[in-house]
């Protein structure tokens, strides 16, 4: 009977599975996660990339609770191995203990610091950064050849984080439709970037990391600085 029961299970699963892809409307499950079939179809991650991020999230979390309790409030995204820990921690030593707890997770590459040292950011703030997060997202999916879909958005403060897969010129549309969103106060870009002819049916080669800031009124740097500023409008 046990058996013939867990048959039962599996082909009922089956079955709801090929449903909801033939809707293409319906939910997949990575790593306990639900996200859209058309998500993952678009999302320039591999699938093992994917869970990867997920796993990271969820051990970075798990890690930060242990940390710090109810004391800071730490985010970890995670995208193709880059985790960006944003939030607010009490001191720079838990700062630095944060970042040195994240990279000892299997399969981080790298660490994005922008914890910032004080008090934990009020409730009023973080309703307006999700808001903001959302009109950006928005943005992105209106403005054209931006693939919105691959491209992590997360607001602290105003500061809107960029991350993703992207071609330089991906990149750089991106980064104008987010500074165009009004109460976004800096955009920071963390794209992979990656060559247009690295999508064109086969493996992406190994991106090369470019973390660019638009910041409202600076000064443009260098041209061979590897960073480009911007007024945010």
């Amino acid at each position: 009977m046990p058996m013939t029961l867990a048959r039962r299970i599996l082909l009922a699963t089956v079955a709801f599975s090929g449903l909801t892809a033939l809707s293409g409307c319906g939910l997949l499950v990575v790593g306990g996660t639900a996200a859209t079939t058309a998500a993952v179809a678009t999302d320039r991650r591999t699938a093992g990339e994917q869970v990867e991020d997920q796993a990271i999230e969820l051990k970075a979390g798990a890690e930060m609770r242990r940390l710090f309790e109810d004391r800071a409030r730490v985010n970890a995204t995670s995208y193709a191995g880059t985790v960006l820990l944003s939030g607010d921690v009490p001191t720079a030593q838990d700062k630095q203990q944060a970042a040195d707890a994240v990279r000892k997770i299997e399969k981080v590459r790298k660490v994005v610091n922008e914890l910032r040292v004080g008090d934990i950011t009020p409730i009023s703030v973080r309703t307006n950064d999700t808001w903001i997060t959302s009109k950006v997202k928005a943005n992105l999916v209106n403005t054209k050849e931006v693939p919105s879909r691959t491209i992590n958005v997360t607001t602290e403060r105003g500061i809107v984080y960029l991350l993703g897969k992207v071609t330089a010129a991906e990149g750089e549309r991106a980064g104008k439709a987010a500074a165009s969103v009004p109460g976004v106060n800096k955009v920071v870009k963390l794209f992979q970037i990656v060559s247009p002819e690295s999508l064109q049916d086969r493996p992406s080669p190994a991106p090369v990391e470019n973390a660019t800031s638009l910041s409202p009124a600076a000064p443009t740097e260098p041209a061979d600085s590897g960073v480009q500023t911007m007024p945010v409008k």
